[in-house]
Protein backbone atom coordinates (compact mmCIF):
# COMPACT_ATOMS: atom_id res chain seq x y z
CA UNK A 1 0.00 0.00 0.00
CA UNK A 2 1.38 3.40 -0.98
CA UNK A 3 1.25 5.69 2.21
CA UNK A 4 2.89 9.08 3.38
CA UNK A 5 1.62 8.68 6.97
CA UNK A 6 0.65 5.37 9.22
CA UNK A 7 -0.49 6.55 12.64
CA UNK A 8 -0.18 2.46 14.10
CA UNK A 9 -1.37 1.60 17.87
CA UNK A 10 -4.18 3.76 18.87
CA UNK A 11 -7.70 3.20 19.74
CA UNK A 12 -9.63 3.89 16.46
CA UNK A 13 -13.09 5.97 17.13
CA UNK A 14 -13.77 6.41 13.60
CA UNK A 15 -16.67 9.41 14.54
CA UNK A 16 -19.86 7.48 13.37
CA UNK A 17 -20.59 7.14 17.20
CA UNK A 18 -19.75 2.83 16.83
CA UNK A 19 -17.17 1.32 19.34
CA UNK A 20 -13.56 2.21 19.34
CA UNK A 21 -11.44 -1.10 18.29
CA UNK A 22 -7.55 -1.03 17.23
CA UNK A 23 -6.72 0.14 13.87
CA UNK A 24 -3.68 1.34 11.95
CA UNK A 25 -4.96 5.01 10.20
CA UNK A 26 -2.74 5.81 6.56
CA UNK A 27 -2.80 8.61 4.74
CA UNK A 28 -1.75 9.01 1.49
CA UNK A 29 -1.82 12.89 0.18
CA UNK A 30 -4.69 14.43 1.86
CA UNK A 31 -6.74 11.55 1.88
CA UNK A 32 -6.74 8.49 4.17
CA UNK A 33 -5.85 5.97 2.10
CA UNK A 34 -6.93 2.76 4.51
CA UNK A 35 -7.74 1.48 7.85
CA UNK A 36 -6.80 -1.63 9.02
CA UNK A 37 -5.75 -3.83 11.54
CA UNK A 38 -2.56 -3.09 13.32
CA UNK A 39 0.43 -4.17 11.82
CA UNK A 40 -0.92 -5.26 8.30
CA UNK A 41 0.78 -2.42 6.88
CA UNK A 42 4.67 -3.40 6.21
CA UNK A 43 6.18 -0.26 7.72
CA UNK A 44 9.36 -0.14 5.78
CA UNK A 45 6.96 1.01 2.86
CA UNK A 46 5.77 3.89 4.36
CA UNK A 47 7.40 7.54 5.15
CA UNK A 48 6.77 8.17 8.39
CA UNK A 49 5.26 6.25 10.82
CA UNK A 50 3.35 7.57 13.88
CA UNK A 51 3.58 5.90 17.50
CA UNK A 52 0.31 6.48 18.73
CA UNK A 53 -0.10 3.61 21.46
CA UNK A 54 -2.11 4.27 24.56
CA UNK A 55 -3.64 7.21 22.20
CA UNK A 56 -7.44 7.51 20.49
CA UNK A 57 -7.74 8.65 16.98
CA UNK A 58 -10.18 10.39 15.69
CA UNK A 59 -11.38 12.89 13.05
CA UNK A 60 -10.37 16.15 13.21
CA UNK A 61 -13.31 18.20 15.38
CA UNK A 62 -15.59 20.50 13.12
CA UNK A 63 -16.44 24.12 15.07
CA UNK A 64 -20.30 25.00 13.61
CA UNK A 65 -19.87 28.10 15.54
CA UNK A 66 -16.57 29.54 14.94
CA UNK A 67 -16.11 33.23 15.61
CA UNK A 68 -12.66 33.46 14.34
CA UNK A 69 -13.39 35.93 11.48
CA UNK A 70 -11.16 38.53 12.82
CA UNK A 71 -8.41 36.51 14.42
CA UNK A 72 -7.99 34.30 11.18
CA UNK A 73 -6.68 37.78 10.13
CA UNK A 74 -4.19 38.39 12.81
CA UNK A 75 -3.09 34.60 12.71
CA UNK A 76 -4.14 32.10 10.36
CA UNK A 77 -2.49 29.26 12.47
CA UNK A 78 -5.99 29.65 14.79
CA UNK A 79 -3.71 28.03 17.72
CA UNK A 80 -5.91 27.81 20.24
CA UNK A 81 -8.37 25.81 18.22
CA UNK A 82 -5.77 23.89 16.43
CA UNK A 83 -4.61 22.32 20.08
CA UNK A 84 -8.06 20.89 20.64
CA UNK A 85 -8.21 18.95 17.69
CA UNK A 86 -10.63 21.66 15.89
CA UNK A 87 -9.92 21.00 11.79
CA UNK A 88 -12.26 22.62 10.76
CA UNK A 89 -14.14 26.61 11.62
CA UNK A 90 -17.86 27.35 10.47
CA UNK A 91 -19.01 31.18 11.14
CA UNK A 92 -21.13 33.46 10.06
CA UNK A 93 -23.25 34.21 13.35
CA UNK A 94 -24.97 37.60 12.51
CA UNK A 95 -22.15 38.99 10.45
CA UNK A 96 -19.33 38.28 7.76
CA UNK A 97 -17.54 40.58 6.45
CA UNK A 98 -18.59 39.96 2.54
CA UNK A 99 -20.47 41.06 0.41
CA UNK A 100 -19.71 44.64 1.17
CA UNK A 101 -21.95 47.15 -0.73
CA UNK A 102 -25.33 47.91 -0.65
CA UNK A 103 -26.58 50.34 2.63
CA UNK A 104 -23.51 48.80 4.63
CA UNK A 105 -20.88 51.97 4.44
CA UNK A 106 -18.32 50.24 7.19
CA UNK A 107 -17.75 46.48 6.37
CA UNK A 108 -17.17 46.16 10.54
CA UNK A 109 -19.35 48.12 11.91
CA UNK A 110 -21.92 45.29 13.45
CA UNK A 111 -18.88 42.22 14.12
CA UNK A 112 -20.14 40.82 17.34
CA UNK A 113 -16.36 40.54 18.65
CA UNK A 114 -13.83 43.88 18.43
CA UNK A 115 -10.45 43.35 17.33
CA UNK A 116 -7.93 45.44 15.94
CA UNK A 117 -6.84 43.96 12.14
CA UNK A 118 -4.73 46.83 10.69
CA UNK A 119 -5.05 46.86 6.59
CA UNK A 120 -8.22 44.02 6.26
CA UNK A 121 -10.49 46.95 6.77
CA UNK A 122 -9.39 48.40 3.47
CA UNK A 123 -9.72 44.80 1.84
CA UNK A 124 -12.72 44.24 3.08
CA UNK A 125 -13.78 46.99 1.13
CA UNK A 126 -13.50 44.75 -2.19
CA UNK A 127 -15.07 42.12 -0.94
CA UNK A 128 -18.58 42.65 -3.18
CA UNK A 129 -19.12 39.13 -3.30
CA UNK A 130 -19.39 36.34 -0.44
CA UNK A 131 -16.61 33.69 -1.81
CA UNK A 132 -14.62 36.84 -1.92
CA UNK A 133 -13.54 36.99 1.68
CA UNK A 134 -12.69 33.21 2.65
CA UNK A 135 -11.07 32.95 -0.77
CA UNK A 136 -8.76 35.86 0.70
CA UNK A 137 -8.68 33.92 3.87
CA UNK A 138 -6.88 30.59 2.03
CA UNK A 139 -4.25 32.89 -0.17
CA UNK A 140 -3.30 34.61 3.27
CA UNK A 141 -3.15 31.37 4.76
CA UNK A 142 -4.98 29.39 7.29
CA UNK A 143 -4.05 25.80 9.34
CA UNK A 144 -7.98 24.99 9.69
CA UNK A 145 -10.49 24.29 6.62
CA UNK A 146 -12.86 27.28 6.99
CA UNK A 147 -16.33 28.25 5.67
CA UNK A 148 -19.28 30.28 6.82
CA UNK A 149 -22.86 31.26 6.70
CA UNK A 150 -24.07 34.36 5.50
CA UNK A 151 -24.81 36.68 7.96
CA UNK A 152 -28.43 37.66 8.23
CA UNK A 153 -27.47 40.64 10.28
CA UNK A 154 -25.10 41.36 7.09
CA UNK A 155 -27.85 40.58 4.34
CA UNK A 156 -30.42 43.14 6.29
CA UNK A 157 -28.16 45.62 6.17
CA UNK A 158 -27.25 45.47 2.94
CA UNK A 159 -30.55 46.20 1.89
CA UNK A 160 -31.92 48.50 4.90
CA UNK A 161 -28.83 49.56 6.45
CA UNK A 162 -30.01 49.80 10.53
CA UNK A 163 -33.57 51.18 9.96
CA UNK A 164 -36.26 48.96 12.31
CA UNK A 165 -39.67 47.71 10.31
CA UNK A 166 -40.57 45.76 7.46
CA UNK A 167 -38.39 45.75 4.61
CA UNK A 168 -40.21 46.96 1.56
CA UNK A 169 -40.51 44.96 -1.75
CA UNK A 170 -37.52 46.23 -3.36
CA UNK A 171 -35.31 45.58 -0.24
CA UNK A 172 -36.65 41.73 0.00
CA UNK A 173 -35.58 41.21 -3.69
CA UNK A 174 -32.38 42.77 -2.93
CA UNK A 175 -31.99 40.38 -0.14
CA UNK A 176 -32.98 37.43 -1.92
CA UNK A 177 -30.68 38.34 -5.01
CA UNK A 178 -27.54 38.82 -2.48
CA UNK A 179 -28.95 35.11 -0.70
CA UNK A 180 -29.12 33.34 -3.72
CA UNK A 181 -25.12 34.87 -4.31
CA UNK A 182 -23.96 33.61 -1.07
CA UNK A 183 -25.14 30.41 -1.85
CA UNK A 184 -24.00 29.97 -5.11
CA UNK A 185 -20.12 31.22 -4.05
CA UNK A 186 -20.55 28.68 -0.69
CA UNK A 187 -22.29 30.03 1.89
CA UNK A 188 -23.95 27.16 3.91
CA UNK A 189 -27.29 28.83 4.71
CA UNK A 190 -27.93 31.91 6.40
CA UNK A 191 -27.03 32.54 10.08
CA UNK A 192 -29.15 35.35 12.28
CA UNK A 193 -28.97 36.14 16.33
CA UNK A 194 -32.17 37.61 16.84
CA UNK A 195 -31.46 39.58 19.85
CA UNK A 196 -28.98 41.80 18.22
CA UNK A 197 -29.68 44.52 15.99
CA UNK A 198 -29.99 44.45 12.64
CA UNK A 199 -30.99 40.95 13.19
CA UNK A 200 -33.61 41.72 16.23
CA UNK A 201 -35.31 44.02 13.35
CA UNK A 202 -36.49 41.42 11.86
CA UNK A 203 -39.80 39.74 11.55
CA UNK A 204 -40.80 36.01 10.89
CA UNK A 205 -42.59 36.81 7.81
CA UNK A 206 -39.00 38.29 6.59
CA UNK A 207 -37.13 35.28 8.17
CA UNK A 208 -39.40 32.84 6.09
CA UNK A 209 -38.59 34.85 2.44
CA UNK A 210 -35.12 35.07 2.90
CA UNK A 211 -35.25 31.13 3.99
CA UNK A 212 -37.17 29.76 1.16
CA UNK A 213 -34.01 31.40 -0.99
CA UNK A 214 -31.73 29.48 1.11
CA UNK A 215 -34.26 25.90 0.83
CA UNK A 216 -34.09 26.22 -2.89
CA UNK A 217 -30.46 25.54 -2.59
CA UNK A 218 -30.63 22.87 -0.13
CA UNK A 219 -29.30 25.19 2.72
CA UNK A 220 -29.52 25.41 6.37
CA UNK A 221 -31.15 27.88 8.50
CA UNK A 222 -29.08 28.53 11.84
CA UNK A 223 -29.93 31.26 14.36
CA UNK A 224 -29.74 32.25 17.63
CA UNK A 225 -33.21 32.53 18.59
CA UNK A 226 -34.84 35.72 19.73
CA UNK A 227 -34.92 34.72 23.28
CA UNK A 228 -33.24 32.42 25.47
CA UNK A 229 -34.59 33.89 28.70
CA UNK A 230 -38.59 33.85 29.38
CA UNK A 231 -39.40 33.72 25.94
CA UNK A 232 -37.38 30.53 24.91
CA UNK A 233 -39.52 28.11 24.51
CA UNK A 234 -41.62 30.37 22.27
CA UNK A 235 -38.62 31.50 20.45
CA UNK A 236 -37.87 27.74 19.49
CA UNK A 237 -41.14 27.25 18.19
CA UNK A 238 -40.29 30.55 15.65
CA UNK A 239 -37.39 29.14 14.50
CA UNK A 240 -39.43 25.42 14.14
CA UNK A 241 -42.03 27.57 12.55
CA UNK A 242 -39.41 28.91 9.64
CA UNK A 243 -38.46 25.94 9.06
CA UNK A 244 -41.84 24.01 8.29
CA UNK A 245 -43.08 27.17 6.46
CA UNK A 246 -39.74 27.72 3.97
CA UNK A 247 -39.04 24.23 4.04
CA UNK A 248 -35.36 24.00 5.23
CA UNK A 249 -33.18 22.36 8.11
CA UNK A 250 -33.39 24.56 11.28
CA UNK A 251 -30.07 24.43 13.48
CA UNK A 252 -29.98 26.48 16.70
CA UNK A 253 -27.10 27.86 18.20
CA UNK A 254 -25.69 27.57 21.59
CA UNK A 255 -28.95 25.70 23.23
CA UNK A 256 -29.39 27.01 26.91
CA UNK A 257 -32.20 28.36 29.41
CA UNK A 258 -30.73 31.85 30.47
CA UNK A 259 -31.12 33.42 33.93
CA UNK A 260 -31.71 31.42 36.96
CA UNK A 261 -36.16 32.25 36.77
CA UNK A 262 -35.93 30.29 33.80
CA UNK A 263 -32.98 27.42 33.88
CA UNK A 264 -36.31 25.23 34.49
CA UNK A 265 -37.74 25.57 31.21
CA UNK A 266 -34.87 23.69 29.48
CA UNK A 267 -37.15 20.45 29.34
CA UNK A 268 -39.89 22.51 27.97
CA UNK A 269 -37.62 24.01 25.32
CA UNK A 270 -36.02 20.17 24.42
CA UNK A 271 -40.16 18.88 24.02
CA UNK A 272 -40.45 21.97 21.89
CA UNK A 273 -37.15 20.92 19.70
CA UNK A 274 -38.11 17.00 19.99
CA UNK A 275 -41.86 17.42 18.95
CA UNK A 276 -40.94 19.86 15.97
CA UNK A 277 -39.18 16.56 14.75
CA UNK A 278 -41.61 14.13 15.39
CA UNK A 279 -43.92 16.95 13.10
CA UNK A 280 -40.89 16.42 10.28
CA UNK A 281 -39.20 19.41 10.84
CA UNK A 282 -35.33 19.03 11.13
CA UNK A 283 -34.14 20.78 14.06
CA UNK A 284 -31.50 20.24 16.05
CA UNK A 285 -29.33 22.21 18.24
CA UNK A 286 -25.20 22.65 19.06
CA UNK A 287 -24.08 23.91 22.65
CA UNK A 288 -20.88 24.49 24.76
CA UNK A 289 -19.88 23.02 27.61
CA UNK A 290 -19.85 26.37 30.19
CA UNK A 291 -22.25 27.63 32.01
CA UNK A 292 -21.65 31.18 31.57
CA UNK A 293 -22.20 32.61 27.95
CA UNK A 294 -19.91 35.42 26.49
CA UNK A 295 -21.08 38.80 24.33
CA UNK A 296 -21.51 42.32 24.50
CA UNK A 297 -22.43 44.71 27.95
CA UNK A 298 -24.58 46.03 25.44
CA UNK A 299 -26.47 43.31 24.86
CA UNK A 300 -28.56 44.60 28.11
CA UNK A 301 -30.19 47.31 26.40
CA UNK A 302 -32.63 47.14 24.42
CA UNK A 303 -32.54 46.55 20.62
CA UNK A 304 -34.08 49.45 19.70
CA UNK A 305 -31.55 51.17 21.41
CA UNK A 306 -29.70 50.88 17.84
CA UNK A 307 -32.01 51.93 15.57
CA UNK A 308 -30.70 53.91 12.73
CA UNK A 309 -27.32 52.79 14.09
CA UNK A 310 -27.34 55.44 17.20
CA UNK A 311 -26.66 53.54 20.07
CA UNK A 312 -23.69 56.20 21.12
CA UNK A 313 -25.92 59.20 20.40
CA UNK A 314 -28.84 57.95 22.04
CA UNK A 315 -26.49 56.84 25.16
CA UNK A 316 -25.65 60.87 24.90
CA UNK A 317 -29.19 62.23 24.70
CA UNK A 318 -30.60 62.56 27.87
CA UNK A 319 -34.48 61.84 26.81
CA UNK A 320 -33.13 59.17 25.13
CA UNK A 321 -30.82 57.62 27.94
CA UNK A 322 -33.90 58.35 30.79
CA UNK A 323 -36.11 55.85 27.96
CA UNK A 324 -33.33 53.38 27.65
CA UNK A 325 -33.31 53.40 31.43
CA UNK A 326 -36.79 52.58 32.22
CA UNK A 327 -37.09 49.72 29.98
CA UNK A 328 -33.89 48.05 31.66
CA UNK A 329 -35.17 48.75 35.01
CA UNK A 330 -38.60 47.59 33.81
CA UNK A 331 -38.42 45.17 30.64
CA UNK A 332 -41.23 45.19 28.97
CA UNK A 333 -40.77 41.67 27.78
CA UNK A 334 -40.30 41.89 24.19
CA UNK A 335 -36.54 41.36 23.98
CA UNK A 336 -33.68 39.19 26.31
CA UNK A 337 -32.97 41.90 28.95
CA UNK A 338 -29.67 39.72 30.13
CA UNK A 339 -29.17 42.09 32.73
CA UNK A 340 -32.66 41.53 34.46
CA UNK A 341 -32.37 37.77 34.24
CA UNK A 342 -28.60 37.59 35.26
CA UNK A 343 -28.46 40.49 37.88
CA UNK A 344 -25.34 42.79 37.90
CA UNK A 345 -23.29 40.47 40.25
CA UNK A 346 -23.63 38.14 37.35
CA UNK A 347 -22.51 40.15 34.71
CA UNK A 348 -18.33 40.57 33.99
CA UNK A 349 -17.14 42.83 31.84
CA UNK A 350 -13.64 42.06 30.10
CA UNK A 351 -13.24 43.81 26.85
CA UNK A 352 -12.38 47.00 27.69
CA UNK A 353 -9.93 49.06 25.19
CA UNK A 354 -9.09 52.14 27.01
CA UNK A 355 -6.15 52.67 30.10
CA UNK A 356 -8.25 54.22 32.12
CA UNK A 357 -11.28 51.55 32.46
CA UNK A 358 -8.53 48.20 32.62
CA UNK A 359 -8.90 48.29 36.91
CA UNK A 360 -12.51 47.11 35.87
CA UNK A 361 -11.05 44.07 34.07
CA UNK A 362 -12.66 40.29 35.32
CA UNK A 363 -14.83 42.50 37.76
CA UNK A 364 -18.54 41.80 38.47
CA UNK A 365 -20.56 44.98 37.31
CA UNK A 366 -22.22 45.31 40.65
CA UNK A 367 -18.07 45.58 41.95
CA UNK A 368 -17.44 47.91 39.08
CA UNK A 369 -20.80 50.39 40.05
CA UNK A 370 -19.70 50.27 43.52
CA UNK A 371 -15.71 51.11 42.81
CA UNK A 372 -16.88 54.16 40.54
CA UNK A 373 -20.12 54.86 43.23
CA UNK A 374 -22.91 54.72 40.77
CA UNK A 375 -26.06 52.50 40.05
CA UNK A 376 -24.52 49.50 38.56
CA UNK A 377 -26.96 50.62 34.95
CA UNK A 378 -25.64 54.08 35.20
CA UNK A 379 -21.76 52.60 35.13
CA UNK A 380 -22.59 50.27 32.27
CA UNK A 381 -24.34 52.98 30.31
CA UNK A 382 -21.21 55.38 31.16
CA UNK A 383 -18.62 52.61 30.35
CA UNK A 384 -20.38 52.00 26.68
CA UNK A 385 -20.41 55.39 26.25
CA UNK A 386 -16.86 56.25 26.99
CA UNK A 387 -15.58 52.96 24.67
CA UNK A 388 -17.86 53.55 21.92
CA UNK A 389 -17.66 49.62 21.36
CA UNK A 390 -19.93 46.44 22.95
CA UNK A 391 -17.27 45.63 25.07
CA UNK A 392 -17.02 41.59 25.56
CA UNK A 393 -18.53 40.67 28.62
CA UNK A 394 -19.30 37.46 30.64
CA UNK A 395 -22.92 36.40 32.00
CA UNK A 396 -23.08 33.85 34.57
CA UNK A 397 -26.45 32.79 33.70
CA UNK A 398 -26.71 29.13 33.09
CA UNK A 399 -27.34 26.19 35.38
CA UNK A 400 -24.64 23.47 35.14
CA UNK A 401 -27.21 20.71 35.61
CA UNK A 402 -28.99 21.55 32.31
CA UNK A 403 -25.81 21.77 30.96
CA UNK A 404 -25.13 18.35 31.73
CA UNK A 405 -28.38 17.27 30.29
CA UNK A 406 -28.13 18.71 27.10
CA UNK A 407 -24.84 17.00 26.42
CA UNK A 408 -26.45 13.65 26.44
CA UNK A 409 -29.47 14.31 23.85
CA UNK A 410 -29.17 12.75 20.13
CA UNK A 411 -29.30 15.62 18.88
CA UNK A 412 -27.01 17.69 20.04
CA UNK A 413 -23.52 18.98 19.06
CA UNK A 414 -20.77 20.67 20.25
CA UNK A 415 -19.26 24.05 19.34
CA UNK A 416 -17.20 26.51 21.01
CA UNK A 417 -18.78 29.67 19.65
CA UNK A 418 -15.41 31.11 20.28
CA UNK A 419 -12.17 32.47 17.89
CA UNK A 420 -8.96 30.89 17.45
CA UNK A 421 -6.19 33.23 19.56
CA UNK A 422 -2.56 32.33 20.52
CA UNK A 423 -1.66 33.37 24.29
CA UNK A 424 1.61 34.92 22.83
CA UNK A 425 -0.13 38.14 21.63
CA UNK A 426 -3.84 37.36 22.65
CA UNK A 427 -2.93 37.63 26.24
CA UNK A 428 -1.74 41.89 25.52
CA UNK A 429 -5.45 41.97 23.78
CA UNK A 430 -7.63 41.70 26.80
CA UNK A 431 -9.48 38.26 28.20
CA UNK A 432 -11.97 36.19 26.22
CA UNK A 433 -14.52 33.35 27.05
CA UNK A 434 -12.36 30.52 28.31
CA UNK A 435 -14.41 28.41 25.58
CA UNK A 436 -11.79 30.02 22.57
CA UNK A 437 -9.06 27.16 24.72
CA UNK A 438 -10.85 25.03 25.96
CA UNK A 439 -14.32 23.35 24.53
CA UNK A 440 -13.15 20.05 23.33
CA UNK A 441 -11.05 18.75 25.66
CA UNK A 442 -13.43 20.41 28.37
CA UNK A 443 -15.85 17.72 26.60
CA UNK A 444 -13.49 14.69 26.30
CA UNK A 445 -12.13 15.23 30.07
CA UNK A 446 -14.72 16.53 32.05
CA UNK A 447 -17.79 15.46 30.74
CA UNK A 448 -16.67 12.02 29.29
CA UNK A 449 -13.30 10.79 31.15
CA UNK A 450 -14.54 12.46 34.84
CA UNK A 451 -18.08 12.46 34.77
CA UNK A 452 -19.34 9.67 31.95
CA UNK A 453 -22.30 12.45 30.94
CA UNK A 454 -21.78 10.89 27.49
CA UNK A 455 -19.22 8.18 26.13
CA UNK A 456 -16.40 8.73 23.99
CA UNK A 457 -17.97 7.67 20.96
CA UNK A 458 -20.97 9.91 21.18
CA UNK A 459 -18.59 12.78 22.30
CA UNK A 460 -16.49 12.06 19.32
CA UNK A 461 -19.72 11.64 16.79
CA UNK A 462 -20.67 15.33 18.16
CA UNK A 463 -17.98 16.88 17.33
CA UNK A 464 -17.15 16.08 14.38
CA UNK A 465 -19.55 13.54 11.34
CA UNK A 466 -22.37 15.26 13.27
CA UNK A 467 -21.34 18.76 12.31
CA UNK A 468 -20.15 17.38 9.17
CA UNK A 469 -23.36 15.42 8.19
CA UNK A 470 -25.42 18.76 8.90
CA UNK A 471 -23.39 20.93 6.71
CA UNK A 472 -23.03 18.25 3.89
CA UNK A 473 -19.06 17.42 4.29
CA UNK A 474 -19.37 14.30 3.06
CA UNK A 475 -15.84 13.33 2.87
CA UNK A 476 -14.83 15.00 6.31
CA UNK A 477 -16.12 13.98 9.74
CA UNK A 478 -14.83 10.64 9.72
CA UNK A 479 -11.95 8.58 9.84
CA UNK A 480 -12.67 5.75 6.56
CA UNK A 481 -10.78 5.46 3.49
CA UNK A 482 -11.14 8.30 0.72
CA UNK A 483 -12.45 10.80 2.94
CA UNK A 484 -10.19 13.97 3.58
CA UNK A 485 -7.52 13.43 6.00
CA UNK A 486 -8.51 15.88 8.97
CA UNK A 487 -7.28 13.68 12.36
CA UNK A 488 -6.93 14.07 15.28
CA UNK A 489 -4.83 12.21 18.03
CA UNK A 490 -4.95 12.96 21.89
CA UNK A 491 -4.56 11.35 24.97
CA UNK A 492 -7.72 9.99 26.93
CA UNK A 493 -5.97 10.39 29.88
CA UNK A 494 -4.82 13.46 30.40
CA UNK A 495 -6.54 15.58 27.87
CA UNK A 496 -8.04 18.37 29.49
CA UNK A 497 -8.69 22.08 29.32
CA UNK A 498 -6.70 24.47 31.38
CA UNK A 499 -8.17 27.92 30.59
CA UNK A 500 -10.47 29.99 32.85
CA UNK A 501 -12.79 32.81 33.68
CA UNK A 502 -10.13 34.35 35.37
CA UNK A 503 -6.94 33.62 33.39
CA UNK A 504 -8.26 32.28 29.75
CA UNK A 505 -5.17 32.12 27.74
CA UNK A 506 -4.16 28.88 28.45
CA UNK A 507 -3.80 26.31 25.57
CA UNK A 508 -5.52 23.15 26.79
CA UNK A 509 -3.39 19.90 26.85
CA UNK A 510 -3.75 16.24 25.79
CA UNK A 511 -4.06 16.51 21.94
CA UNK A 512 -0.40 15.60 20.62
CA UNK A 513 -1.11 15.87 16.85
CA UNK A 514 -3.08 16.86 14.65
CA UNK A 515 -3.54 16.75 10.24
CA UNK A 516 -5.73 18.83 8.20
CA UNK A 517 -5.72 17.79 4.38
CA UNK A 518 -2.81 15.10 4.86
CA UNK A 519 -0.50 17.94 6.50
CA UNK A 520 0.70 17.79 9.95
CA UNK A 521 -0.08 21.17 11.69
CA UNK A 522 0.08 20.04 15.17
CA UNK A 523 3.47 17.89 16.25
CA UNK A 524 3.92 16.67 20.05
CA UNK A 525 1.63 19.49 20.83
CA UNK A 526 3.55 22.46 18.99
CA UNK A 527 1.69 24.22 16.22
CA UNK A 528 4.01 23.73 13.24
CA UNK A 529 2.91 26.47 11.49
CA UNK A 530 1.49 25.00 8.59
CA UNK A 531 -1.63 26.58 6.82
CA UNK A 532 -2.91 24.05 4.37
CA UNK A 533 -6.69 25.16 5.02
CA UNK A 534 -9.48 24.96 2.05
CA UNK A 535 -12.55 26.86 1.63
CA UNK A 536 -15.07 24.09 2.42
CA UNK A 537 -18.74 24.03 1.07
CA UNK A 538 -21.24 21.93 0.61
Amino acid sequence: MAADVVISGARLVDGSGNPWRYADVALAGDRIADIVSPGAIPFDQVHEVVDARGMVVCPGFIDIQSHSILPLMIDGRSVSKITQGVTTEIMGEAWTPAPFGGRIDDPLANALFEQQIPGWPERMRSWRRFGDWLRAMVEHGVTPNIGSFLGGGTLRQYACGMRMGHADADELRVMRQVMAEAIEDGAFGVSYALIYPPDSFVDTDELVEVCRVVAHYHGIYITHVRSEAELLVESIGEAIEIGRRAGLPVEIYHLKAAGRPNWHRMPAAIRTIEEGRASGVDVTADMYPYAASGTGLSAILPPWADADGRLYENLADPAMRARIRAEVLAPAGDWEAMAHNTGPDGVMPIGFQKPEHQEYVGKRLAEIAEMRGQHWLDAALDLLLAERQRISTIYFSMDETNVRMQLGLPWIKIATDAGGYDPVWAVARGPVHPRSYGTYPRVLGRYVREEHALTLEDAVRKMSSAVAERLGLRDRGLLRAGCFADVVVFDPATITDRATFEAPHQLSSGVRDVWVNGVRVLADGAHTGATPGRFVTR
